[in-house]
């Protein structure tokens, strides 16, 4: 039960890491929370979902998302965020959520209120290794996640964009001076990471077999305590947090059965971060 658990854990903790990812790197180089982005995570699962009724193709419906929502993206960050940068950063924070709510209940009207079904089919099935026994959804997550966990890590580290982001990120006036077109960094950050939320929205509507409106109320706050219990601005630590907590989840409610909701461990595990190490497990003082 416990290895299973911890199999479990293991997949929606990924599926966790890869929704604050794009979190993680628009704070670095905005210094803003953008809540919105669960919105583009909630248009990614239904992106894929008109896809994947359309073609009948995994990959088609998970690509289509991905670029649907990376345009989406950019044009959140060129007409709702940009012309705020100049405000204090509470005014872009509530911009953000008054675009969250905005969005959700756009979904509402458009695909209705109703929990829809995302009945995809594998191309493969469940595999055991000894303790372990992974679903043919939990293969997916992996694969799809791990994949574009290692473009990204090579985009950042390899590559003259990624490295122009670590700097905006680091200082952006200085960036600027030193050659840096910061605007087309953000835009790009905006596009990278609004691509993996609409990836990660795919994911959970098959993994759970479900896409309603709704359903990106709960990651966006989940989002918000992976990023501080990994250190605000930290991809690594974002990865970890959210492996971390998607492990503590279903090891606590599934196996020592505590009496508290799930939702609430996210929470908590913020709590005792912001009280004992505010900087995060691998955030810098």
């Amino acid at each position: 039960m416990i290895w299973q658990q911890l199999a479990n854990g293991i997949a929606i903790g990924s599926v966790y890491a890869l929704i604050a990812l794009g979190l993680t790197m628009i704070y670095g180089v905005l210094r803003i929370l953008h809540i919105a982005h669960a919105g583009i995570y909630v248009m990614g699962a239904y992106i894929g979902l008109l896809f994947y009724t359309l073609f009948n193709s995994l990959l088609i419906s998970l690509i289509a998302a991905m670029v649907v929502c990376a345009f989406a993206g950019i044009l959140i960050q060129r007409y709702i965020y940009l012309p705020l940068l100049s405000s204090p950063r509470i005014v872009p924070l509530i911009a953000s959520i008054g675009l969250f709510t905005s969005m959700e209940e756009l979904y509402r009207i458009i695909a209705g209120p109703y929990i829809l079904s995302f009945p995809a089919e594998l191309p493969f099935g469940g595999v055991n290794l000894g303790v372990f026994k992974f679903t043919g959804c939990q293969l997916l997550v992996f694969l799809i996640t791990f994949s574009l966990l290692g473009i990204l890590w090579t985009i950042i580290s390899k590559t003259k964009i990624g490295l122009a982001m670590k700097a905006t990120a680091q200082d952006s006036e200085t960036a600027s001076t030193m050659g840096v077109n910061t605007n087309k960094v953000v835009a790009f950050t905006f596009l990278l990471g609004s691509a993996l939320a609409g990836a990660a929205g795919v994911l959970v509507g098959v993994y759970y077999n479900s896409v309603y409106p709704t359903m990106g109320s709960m990651p966006a706050y989940k989002a918000l305590a992976i990023i501080v219990l990994g250190g605000m601005g930290s991809i690594p630590g974002t990865v970890v947090g959210g492996l971390l907590l998607g492990i503590a989840e279903t090891l606590l409610i599934g196996t020592v059965s505590i009496p508290l909701p799930r939702d609430s461990i996210a929470f908590i595990a913020m709590i005792l971060i912001l009280m004992f190490r505010p900087y995060g497990l691998l955030g810098k003082k």
